[in-house]
């Protein structure tokens, strides 16, 4: 087993963006409205801003959370632009400016590892959590892209102190510090250090 305190691990939890609501449509298959996609590129160009390139990601196979990392992934590829994060505001505690590295899509190296899991949709938080513990070892930054309520009570479960009691709303982040191994997740501390609103 790793040291946890050696290694810094963080874990970002991204709800999906606003989807529609259509007549006669599954849920699995809502797709994202335009504000829903403007805020989920937002949260992705937050996210590079402040060096949470994620090296895994954890995606429920619903069009929403899809097209949510999809445009997360774009806004992370476009944090340049003067334009990104007009969608929305984030806030980082305790100086933390995220884990610097240079990954992910919109640095040189290797575009994160990503997995589309069944048992994210619909999943009870006890789920996602042994999900997440599954991670590969060597992996720093995890980004879970989920629903609520599942996605909102892994934030409550792993600070109670920290997390937002009223939940993530479309295309929020939270970014927990975690402080043991991956398998630790939800026993040891793994308190919020940053999060982010989208505007709409």
């Amino acid at each position: 087993m790793t040291d946890g305190r050696a290694t810094a691990r963080t874990l970002v939890l991204l709800r999906h963006g606003k989807a529609e609501r259509p007549e006669g449509i599954a849920d699995r298959e809502r797709a994202l409205t335009e504000r829903g996609h403007v805020d989920a590129a937002a949260a992705g160009a937050w996210l590079a801003r402040h060096g949470f390139r994620p090296d895994v990601v954890v995606c429920s196979p619903a069009r929403r959370t899809r097209q949510t990392w999809q445009a997360a992934e774009s806004g992370m590829a476009g944090s340049g632009s003067t334009a990104s994060g007009q969608a929305g505001n984030g806030t980082a505690r305790n100086g933390t400016t995220g884990n610097g590295t240079a990954g992910g899509p919109a640095g040189n190296g290797p575009k994160p590892r990503v997995r589309y899991e069944p048992a994210v949709y619909a999943a009870e938080t006890a789920d996602l959590l042994d999900l997440l513990r599954a991670t590969e070892p060597d992996a720093r930054t995890v980004l879970l892209v989920a629903h609520n309520p599942g996605i909102s009570l892994v934030s409550i479960v792993l600070d109670q102190v920290g997390a937002d009691r009223e939940g993530l709303r479309t295309s929020g982040v939270v970014v927990h510090r975690v402080t043991g191994d991956w398998a630790d997740l939800g026993t040891a501390p793994a308190p919020v250090t940053a999060r982010h609103t989208a505007r709409a």
